[in-house]
C-alpha cells in the first residue's frame, strides 16, 4: 500500500479515447432521461464532472449500468429529500452525530485525499444505548448529513487546496479503521449501524472510499470479516488493507508522519474525539476553524445554509 496506488486513470482529466466516449455518452443518457443539464453561460452543470465519473467509474465505465445507478440514487434523494435534509439540518445534533462516525482528522494523504479515522471502542455501551436511542429513521438522516459534508464540503475543500494530483479534483477519501480494545459482542452489537452506512455509500455515494486501513484487528477479526465482507462490492474490497497491530510503516508509505496520528504510527498529537487538526493550508482558507454543522464550499468560499446563523 503507497500512494503511488493512486491510479488517476478514469479520473478528470485522465480519461482515455473509450472512457471519454462512454462519459459523453453517460451525459447524452441523463439529459434524456431529465437528470442532467448542461451548463450554459449562465448556469452551471447541474452535476460537476467529478460525480458524474464516481458513478462511470463504479460501473466499469457502462454507460447504461451507471444511468440505473444514478437513477436510483436520485429518487433516492428526493424521497429522502436529501437537499433540505442536509440545509436544515441541525447544526448541535449535526456536532453529536460525528461522534458515531468515521470522523476527518483535518488531514489529508500524500496525495491530498482527506484521512479519516473511526476508532469503534470509541462506541462504547454508554455511546450505543445513546445511539440506539434515537429512532432509526433519524439515525440513517444523521448518517446521509454526514455523508453529504464529505462531498459538499470536505472533498471540495481537498480540491481547492494544493495536493500532489493537482488539478484533478479529489473524488475519495482514506480512512483508518481502529479496532484496537473492540470485543466480538461489541462488533456483533453495532452490525446493523457498520451495515447501514456502508450500503448508503456504496448505493448513493460511489467510488467515494479510495483506501481503507483496518488497524489493531483482534483474533476473531477472520469470522467478522466474513461476515462483512459481503457488505462491499469487488471493487471497495480490493481497497481495504489488514493491517495488524503495527501499522506504522504501512500507513507512513500513504501518509506523511506530520499528518498521521501517533496512535498509527505518526507525529500528529490528534485523538479520535478531537476536532480535526486542520494542516497549514486548510486553516488558513478556513480561518483557522471547520464550521459547526452543515456547510458547503464552493469556489474558495465556505457557505452556510441560508437558514444558519453565521
Amino acid at each position: 500500500m503507497s500512494s503511488d496506488e493512486h491510479d488517476l486513470h478514469g479520473h478528470q482529466g485522465h480519461l482515455d479515447a473509450e472512457q471519454q466516449a462512454a462519459f459523453e455518452h453517460f451525459e447524452q443518457l441523463l439529459a434524456s432521461a431529465g437528470l442532467y443539464t448542461a451548463a450554459s453561460d449562465d448556469e452551471p452543470a447541474s452535476h460537476d464532472e467529478p460525480t458524474l465519473l464516481r458513478f462511470l467509474r463504479a460501473r466499469r465505465f457502462e454507460p447504461h449500468k451507471a444511468l440505473r445507478q444514478f437513477s436510483d440514487a436520485h429518487a433516492w434523494r428526493a424521497a429522502h429529500d436529501v437537499d433540505r435534509l442536509y440545509a436544515t439540518f441541525p447544526p448541535d445534533e449535526f456536532e453529536s452525530a460525528r461522534r458515531f462516525y468515521p470522523r476527518w482528522t483535518g488531514r489529508r494523504d500524500k496525495n491530498g485525499l482527506p484521512l479519516y479515522v473511526y476508532r469503534l471502542a470509541a462506541l462504547d455501551a454508554v455511546l450505543q444505548k445513546e445511539l440506539y436511542a434515537v429512532p432509526p429513521a433519524r439515525r440513517y438522516q444523521r448518517i446521509v448529513a454526514l455523508y453529504e459534508t464529505m462531498t459538499n464540503f470536505i472533498l471540495r475543500l481537498c480540491s481547492f487546496l494544493p495536493h500532489r494530483t493537482a488539478p484533478t479534483p479529489v473524488s475519495s477519501v482514506t480512512t483508518i479503521i481502529d479496532l484496537a480494545h473492540v470485543s466480538f459482542s461489541t462488533m456483533w452489537a453495532l452490525r446493523s449501524h457498520l451495515h447501514e452506512s456502508s450500503a448508503l455509500a456504496t448505493a448513493n455515494y460511489p467510488e467515494t472510499l479510495h483506501t481503507i486501513a483496518v488497524v489493531n484487528s483482534p483474533a476473531f477479526f477472520p469470522t467478522v470479516w466474513g461476515w462483512i465482507k459481503n457488505w462491499f462490492d469487488e471493487g471497495t474490497r480490493r481497497k481495504i488493507h489488514i493491517l495488524g497491530h503495527e501499522p506504522g510503516p504501512a500507513l507512513r508509505q500513504l501518509i506523511d508522519p506530520e499528518h498521521l496520528p501517533k496512535s498509527y504510527g505518526g507525529d500528529l498529537d490528534w485523538n479520535f474525539e478531537d476536532e480535526p487538526a486542520l494542516d497549514q493550508d486548510a486553516a488558513l482558507v478556513l480561518g483557522g476553524a471547520m464550521p459547526k454543522g452543515p456547510a458547503y464550499f464552493d469556489d474558495g468560499r465556505v457557505r452556510l445554509p441560508e437558514h444558519t446563523p453565521s
